[in-house]
């Protein structure tokens, strides 16, 4: 059986947090929670594991749903869990990760890798935010997909084509690489974007649907 999510390998998690000291670690009540890659027992596992390796967890917590815009009351509360953290680790699909963003003024580094995504599809225009290409990377791009957020698709950008921020394609399309530069600068983590990305494997992606996955029993 398949799973939406996986859990990336600890050791990964460990370079992806680098110098940051102090970690919130947020799972999701939805899809991961179901498929048990980032319920509240995988979120306290985690937690552990983390603490094992010198972090001090100060929040941990899963969220109704990661994907969406949480209420008022929930984004206020979020902020001061994770007030005093460096850094935040989230245990969702990539679309959960690219909200939380939106939340955190910090690095939001994802826990799991997306092998797909699947959603109902509501009336009004949707952007892309995930390829499911199964290997994310959104830790070193400060939570901004290249593959989908570049009209190119570039893992090492960008093209040199934009103008004003705005993509050579299609001027109504911000450049995606303009969004990561912007965010990575914002968040003083600009050295994260030096090193070369190599080319893409994408046998780590899981194409070819349409998927029926069914949670775990018992």
């Amino acid at each position: 059986m398949k799973s939406i999510t996986a859990a990336k390998p600890l050791q990964e998690m460990v370079d992806q947090l680098g110098a940051a000291k102090k970690v919130a670690v947020l799972g999701c009540g939805t899809c991961p929670a179901m498929m048990r890659t980032g319920g509240l027992d995988q979120v306290m596992e985690l937690r552990g594991q983390l603490e094992s390796r010198g972090f001090q967890v100060i929040y941990a917590e899963v969220l109704p749903v990661a994907c969406e815009s949480l209420p008022l009351e929930a984004r206020q509360e979020l902020a001061r869990g994770c007030r005093t953290a460096d850094a935040a680790v989230v245990m969702s699909c990539s679309l959960g990760v690219r909200a939380v963003c939106d939340d955190l003024d910090m690095p939001v580094l994802p826990a799991l890798n997306t092998l797909f995504i699947g959603r109902e599809e509501p009336s009004g225009l949707f952007v892309e935010e995930c390829r499911q290409c199964g290997d994310c990377i959104l830790g070193r791009t400060g939570g901004i997909c290249p593959i989908t957020r570049c009209a190119k698709s570039l893992l090492n950008g960008p093209c040199g084509g934009s103008v004003q921020g705005r993509c050579e394609v299609d001027p109504s399309i911000p450049c995606g690489w303009q969004m990561i530069y912007d965010r990575m600068k914002a968040l003083g983590r600009l050295e994260s974007l030096l090193g070369i990305e190599p080319v893409k494997d994408w046998s780590s992606s899981w194409h070819g649907g349409p998927h029926l996955v069914k949670p775990p029993q018992g």
